[in-house]
């Protein structure tokens, strides 16, 4: 009778999350990961070809937490207008999980995703404002992404350094304002 494997390959995924969200990608290694999951090297090296395969699923898992974080968000402002929730939802994200936002927007390690492809999501989150300035009347809407997610970004990168000390009214009504200035 064969042996019941107890290290799963989604065990593996999810204490390799855990340690990417704790400590950053960068530190999940063969001998942290199995020293988080109680086991030897083998299962990790039984389960995955190599780090970077192990690596490419947190990067996949790592993409569908930031989709589930967009989907989840909730606003405190009630509007419909394009990119404020959305950025509102991004500088969050930075805030909340920077380990996770470090890997996703501001590392060169995407596994051949675009940048655009994971800020829009298995949802079409940043295909949906963009149809909300057309549907203003804009037909400028690249553009005035483009504009925005400059300061979104720059926004989210700030709050990571700690040099962002905006609270969330104050934030809000610089996207309104920024917003307003663009359309």
């Amino acid at each position: 009778m064969a042996r019941k494997e107890t290290i799963t390959k989604q065990y593996l995924l999810d204490t390799a999350f855990e340690l990417a969200c704790n400590e950053g990608i960068e530190n999940v290694t063969a001998r942290k990961l199995s020293a988080r999951a109680g086991c030897s090297t083998q299962p990790i090296f039984r389960l995955y070809e190599n780090m970077e395969a192990l690596w490419a699923d947190i990067f996949e898992k790592s993409v569908e937490y930031f989709a589930d974080h967009c989907k989840s968000y909730v606003l405190d402002e009630n509007t419909d207008l394009p990119f404020i929730k959305l950025g509102m939802c991004y500088i969050d994200f930075a805030v909340s999980d920077p380990n996770i936002f470090r890997m996703l927007f501001l590392s060169n390690m995407r596994f051949g995703k675009s940048f655009y492809e994971i800020l829009n999501g298995r949802d079409g989150i940043v295909a949906a404002e963009m149809s909300k300035v057309r549907a203003s009347g804009n037909q400028e809407a690249g553009e005035i992404f483009t504009n925005m997610w400059i300061f979104i970004h720059g926004a989210a990168c700030m709050s990571i350094t700690g040099d962002y000390d905006l609270d969330k009214k104050q934030t809000y009504d610089l996207l309104v304002s920024t917003l307003e200035s663009f359309m």
